[in-house]
């Protein structure tokens, strides 16, 4: 480089003859950090273009290496030489697939088929992957991948893809703890998340305490509903919730107590359509038997979900308080609201059970109406 950081002819000569490595290198650096720099003219621009253009194909691969690590972030960096360095082997390419906006999807999505596991990783860890990408690199089948892709919150991942991620790796931690730790969720996602981690417990508190199978299930079915129902946050669409509803009912999880637990915090739509779906009716139709004045509705619908008589007491006492009360919107409503209906259905059998949660009133009733339905 000349003293004014111009381009030189030194610097050509220097590159198309020293047999040093490092001292291509060298120069490669200086006369890239003049273009990102902004100080040559057009003509020394395309020049140095020009130059990467041969040395793409350099037989050193520090020279390439040097070359990719310094042109990954340059702005508008010609396609060709981003897309020969990123087909390079992995030490040259991972720079440019990591961090080039010269790159397309179409790019990208040729190197995924095309290259290594090491160039597939070095995509899954871009800024602002798209949907598109996401579900290609999850179809690579590669964990270490797919963790990396995981890992990446930037990284546009759609539904249909988590699940898909699930399937194969739902039981690898390595896969598991990332997605979980991502800042955002399908709702539905998060649910089967939620059972995989909690079956994961049940196993550590089978092995590593005194307890039967059959009390770490009890355990973890508790833990799994409590967790599932402090994810439904207000402002969760009706699409969301009837997939989660879906979902739940298809994996054997929409229980008589998930269903008390949603109506004890006031959430009276996930109530009303977990209860539709259960009896195969219109949300309108549960709505209007819920409301029905005799209570005979209600005892309907209980009896064909198979509700224990004990629970849907306590359902009935909940509707009731549910519907006197408002949120007040404020910070801590949501917990305010659910221990105000919990005291409430308290107050109601406080003749029968002496407690301070819904965990033991729940478990108290349901084993004593171990088997009873709703008599018609």
């Amino acid at each position: 480089m000349s003293e004014n950081g111009s381009l030189s002819p030194a610097d050509v000569e220097r590159l198309l003859t020293d047999r040093s490595a490092v001292a291509r290198a060298e120069t490669v650096e200086k006369i890239a950090g003049g273009l990102t720099g902004h100080s040559f003219t057009d003509k020394e621009r395309q020049e140095a273009e020009q130059i990467f253009r041969l040395l793409v194909s350099d037989a050193e691969v520090l020279v390439r290496q040097t070359l990719a690590e310094t042109l990954k972030s340059l702005p508008e960096l010609p396609h060709d030489i981003a897309y020969s360095l990123a087909n390079d082997i992995s030490d040259v390419a991972t720079p440019m697939l990591s961090f080039s906006e010269a790159l397309s999807d179409d790019d990208l999505a040729e190197i995924i088929s095309s290259k290594s596991s090491e160039h597939q990783a070095a995509i899954a860890g871009r800024a602002n992957v798209s949907e598109a990408i996401s579900d290609k690199l999850a179809d690579t089948g590669n964990e270490d991948v797919v963790a990396t892709l995981m890992q990446n919150d930037t990284a546009k991942i759609s539904e249909k893809t988590f699940e898909k991620v699930l399937d194969k790796f739902g039981e690898s931690e390595k896969v598991n703890a990332p997605m979980a730790q991502r800042s955002s969720l399908p709702i539905t996602v998060t649910e089967r998340l939620v059972s995989l981690v909690s079956d994961k417990l049940r196993e550590h508190l089978v092995s590593h305490h005194d307890m039967s199978p059959e009390t770490a299930t009890d355990l973890i079915l508790a833990s799994r509903e409590k967790t599932m129902i402090g994810l439904l946050k207000e402002g969760t669409s009706e699409g969301e919730l009837v997939r989660l509803i879906d979902q739940l009912y298809e994996n054997g999880r929409l229980t008589p107590t998930i269903i008390l637990r949603a109506l004890c915090v006031g959430d009276i739509d996930f109530f009303e359509h977990a209860l539709s779906k259960g009896a195969d009716i219109s949300v309108s139709n549960v709505h209007m038997l819920v409301h029905d004045a005799g209570g005979e509705g209600l005892k309907q619908l209980c009896k064909k979900l198979k509700i224990p008589a004990g629970l849907v007491e306590m359902i009935r006492v909940a509707i009731d308080v549910v519907s006197e009360l408002e949120y007040d919107g404020d910070p801590g409503d949501r917990k305010r609201f659910r221990d105000h209906v919990i005291q409430r259905i308290l107050t109601h059998f406080e003749d029968r059970f002496d407690a301070e949660n819904v965990d033991y009133l729940i478990s108290k009733i349901s084993s004593s109406d171990s088997g009873k339905t709703e008599a018609a």
